[in-house]
């Protein structure tokens, strides 16, 4: 932890050492760059601002990230910024750069604040970082007005103050209010105690209803397989082509490759499945209902 505050510091100290741009000084070093790919132009133009990025930085140390990150995400904002600058516009570079220094620290924030993806809409992304304030600011007036706030009416407030919905505000209230939980945590300090996970409801099939039904699935292609041994070559291709491939074939393009009729690729089929439905007398109506 001491490296990291002497290396802020550190960064610190050289950035408000760096330069002070003019306006035409600035607008030179991103023509520049923008016409010419002048590295160095681009080099002085990120050097003379890190100032401004490493002051926004320090607006985000409360979100518990550490300091050189947070340069470090400020310095790709910057960065980003220098790169998509057009001086055509006629606004400073620091007017522009502000907002995607800002995108930048905001973007990894949230992907660092907690294993479960959080902000992931402008809606949540507003949320996250306005939430606590405009709460606080809620419950000061209420307070002062003698006013009882439920949890209900405080939610919708926000929602309305920040324009979002109430279940976002809910569902982002929940989120800050609280930590990463493991689901392999035990529910008590035994450590023989049961996991949280184990309180999960599986809403898949059951076990047994799944190890039932692949029986029965079995059972099934036992039955047809043998029924199928009593066709001969022919039929048993006909059978294969018009039911049981996902896009069946027809009368006429089996007639075509064998060099028989549509009617008597028909009568085939027919009989083959005479044959198949005599083999299975007594056995199951699901095979019955295939030869349907």
């Amino acid at each position: 932890m001491a490296l990291d505050m002497g290396n802020d510091r550190r960064m610190s100290r050289a950035a408000m050492k760096a330069e002070l741009l003019d306006a035409e000084t600035e607008a030179a070093l991103a023509y520049a760059w923008r016409d010419h790919r002048d590295e160095q132009a681009l080099h002085r133009l990120i050097t003379a601002y890190m100032r401004l990025a490493i002051s926004m930085a320090a607006k985000f140390k409360r979100y518990g990230a550490p300091m050189n990150d947070l340069i470090q995400e400020a310095s790709l904002g910057l960065m980003k910024a220098a790169d998509k600058f057009d001086p055509d516009r006629g606004v400073r570079f620091s007017t522009y750069a502000v907002w995607w220094i800002k995108a930048s620290i905001q973007d990894y924030v949230m992907r660092n604040w907690s294993m479960v993806r959080t902000g992931s809409t402008s809606s949540q992304k507003s949320l996250f970082f306005n939430l606590r304030r405009v709460q606080a600011r809620i419950e000061r007036e209420a307070m002062a007005t003698g006013e009882e706030l439920s949890t209900d009416v405080l939610h919708d407030r926000i929602a309305t103050e920040l324009g979002v919905s109430v279940a976002d505000v809910e569902m982002m209230s929940g989120r800050l209010g609280g930590s990463d939980f493991s689901l392999n945590a035990t529910q008590s300090t035994d450590d023989e105690g049961r996991e949280w996970i184990d309180t999960i409801e599986d809403d898949g099939p059951a076990t047994e209803d799944r190890v039932e039904h692949a029986h029965d699935t079995e059972t099934l292609r036992q039955w047809l397989l043998t029924a199928m041994s009593a066709l001969n070559d022919r039929e048993r291709f006909i059978l294969r082509e018009r039911r049981l491939r996902d896009d069946p074939r027809t009368l006429e393009s089996l007639g075509e490759e064998m060099g028989l009729s549509k009617e008597r690729i028909r009568q085939l089929e027919v009989a083959a499945f005479a044959k198949m439905r005599k083999s299975l007398e007594g056995q199951s109506k699901e095979v019955f209902n295939f030869l349907v």
